[in-house]
């Protein structure tokens, strides 16, 4: 059994669920796509239980950081269109792209929503939990989308990335073209949504699209332990607020950088009224690992 298969055995589902579901002591929550056969292929079974497993993680306050991966030799390798698995081995036929398929012409906005799910791939930034990607394998089309919502990025040493979209007659889809820009630069971006090409994790790396490229086999217990470190030394109020101001301010302009300054003021002052300030100053001050109590859903800022 690999390290990823050890990390996200389930606890509660079946292990032929789409998505193993496996809580940590330490706090961290370890999601897992499971549809190796078709190299977790993002579609209706697939998404159902990744928004199942993606709530239950939010709404428990012992969960502090999620952690999301794949199972086999990918991450995601794209939507999954029932025979149409050239999608799904888009990363693998790279500056290929010349099959065509019958299935994939035609296709109703029902259809789509159907593929894609109940919420699109940004509803993870509206998460209050920081949420690190394990880039296990192949990343591709909708899956790269998924990739980039999440918080943090960690991928594995000659994992293959591309959006695929501009090769399969698609445009950019799903907020890729408002996220890809801010993470890696409107250059880089364009290179990487026109040209449709693969590029590897060390490119990635290069790019800032992946925070540290890591050995497979060391993969999940480096993205771990990251994830161990947030949730044993980081307040989840400010987890929270933290990520609203970076998704919500993101984009605006020079002249509302006052306005940006005063709400980071209010918020400072907010903050300094909740029990975890004043623990995380008193365990400054102590020198100890700081103990912040868990965040209900009510309890939001």
């Amino acid at each position: 059994m690999s390290a990823v298969e050890r990390a996200a055995e389930p606890v509660a589902a079946g292990a032929d669920s789409a998505v193993l579901y496996r809580k940590h002591d330490s706090g961290v929550a370890v999601l897992t796509l499971n549809r190796p056969d078709r190299m977790n292929a993002w579609g209706g079974g697939l998404a159902g239980a990744f928004y199942r497993c993606i709530d239950r993680a939010e709404a428990d306050p012992d969960v502090r950081v999620i952690l999301l991966t794949g199972t086999g030799r990918a991450f995601c390798a794209g939507a999954d269109m029932g025979d149409l698995d050239t999608i799904g081995g888009a990363v693998e036929s790279a500056g290929g792209g010349q099959e065509r398929s019958d299935r994939g012409r035609g296709l109703s906005d029902t259809d789509v929503t159907q593929l894609v799910g109940e919420r699109h791939p940004h509803f993870v930034t509206r998460l209050r939990k920081p949420v690190i990607a394990a880039i296990n394998g192949a990343c591709a089309g909708i899956g790269l989308t998924q990739a980039l919502m999440c918080d943090v990025r960690f991928a594995a040493a000659g994992a293959k990335f591309t959006t695929a979209f501009a090769r399969r007659g698609l445009i950019a889809e799903y907020g890729i073209s408002w996220i890809l820009p801010r993470v890696v630069g409107w250059g880089a971006a364009l290179d990487l949504l026109l040209s449709g090409r693969t590029f590897y994790a060390e490119e990635a790396h290069e790019l800032g699209l992946v925070k540290e490229v890591v050995a497979p086999e060391q993969l999940i217990e480096r993205a771990l332990a990251y994830a161990e470190d947030i949730a044993r030394n980081c307040a989840p109020s400010a987890l929270a607020v933290i990520k609203r101001q970076v998704y919500d301010q993101d984009g605006q302009t020079p002249r509302n950088l006052a306005d940006t300054s005063a709400q980071a003021e209010k918020l400072m002052h907010e903050s300094m009224l909740r029990p975890d300030f004043i623990e995380g100053i008193t365990a400054f001050f102590e020198k100890r690992q700081p103990s912040f109590p868990p965040m209900k859903p009510e309890d939001m800022p």
